[in-house]
């Protein structure tokens, strides 16, 4: 089976940079996965999910995605990913349906199946009594909930997501991991980064250990743990990966 996406000695060297952020890295992606890209801090997973949803341009190498190439589809391409960054990419002074129907309408969606896709949206994830609620008033597990609604509502093939559930509460990350399961059901491949191993060992059909810029393993969370003498969690396969040394930066 051809995958979904396709990555080719991709790599990432930034303007003055010492050292490559992601060396010429292999990694195919079948479609519907739920693939975690784990790694501590500087390890090049934002760096590549960066890459592959256009943000940035590679160094070198290339990907396809759905066949469609970077290098002569990267506008094709755009239509069919859906992006939620770590950041809240949202409008405080707005309130939750007016973002949701503002960047709705950027993916093309209009009248009533816009409406309708963001009140459904809004229902799903307990937020369709607040629809009307400036943004800046939420809190944070709400804001993270509208953050992933507008990244989703043209329903897209893959769905990259850079830490979807840091700083919120219990009941606010079962909802989103809830929310994202259905969606993977649905026909969404996930390309998904956390530093909740727990969630990630869960909620993952494959997962990459990245560290350095580069691929230290990859397989399913069973299968890592099976690999790694002793390990008794995903965890523990990643602390013997990645070692106990201190990732502090500035």
């Amino acid at each position: 089976m051809q995958p979904l996406i396709e990555i080719s000695q991709l790599s990432k060297k930034y303007k003055d940079a010492e050292m490559y952020s992601l060396h010429p890295l292999d990694l195919s992606v079948q479609e519907g996965e739920i693939y975690g890209l784990l790694g501590p801090n500087g390890a090049g997973k934002t760096t590549l999910i960066s890459m592959l949803c256009g943000l940035i341009k590679p160094t070198s190498g290339n990907f396809t995605i759905q066949q469609l190439s970077y290098a002569k589809n990267a506008f094709d391409i755009k239509k069919i990913i859906g992006v939620v960054p770590q950041e809240y990419a949202l409008y405080p002074t707005l309130t939750a349906r007016e973002n949701l129907l503002y960047f709705g309408s950027m993916y093309g969606l209009k009248n009533k199946h816009l409406k309708d896709s963001v009140d459904e949206s809004l229902a799903y994830l307990g937020l369709i009594k607040f629809a009307d609620k400036k943004i800046e008033t939420f809190s944070g597990g709400m804001k993270r909930r509208v953050n992933l609604i507008a990244g989703i509502l043209h329903h897209p093939k893959v769905l990259f997501l850079d830490e979807p559930t840091v700083g919120v509460d219990v009941q606010s990350k079962n909802a989103i991991i809830e929310y994202l399961k259905l969606l993977n059901t649905q026909g969404t491949t996930i390309i998904y980064t956390s530093h909740h191993l727990t969630e990630a060992q869960d909620f993952c059909t494959q997962i990459a250990i990245l560290d350095r810029g580069k691929i230290y393993a990859r397989g399913t969370p069973a299968d890592l743990i099976a690999n790694v003498p002793e390990a008794r969690n995903l965890e523990d396969v990643f602390i013997s990966l990645t070692g106990k040394e201190l990732r502090d930066d500035v």
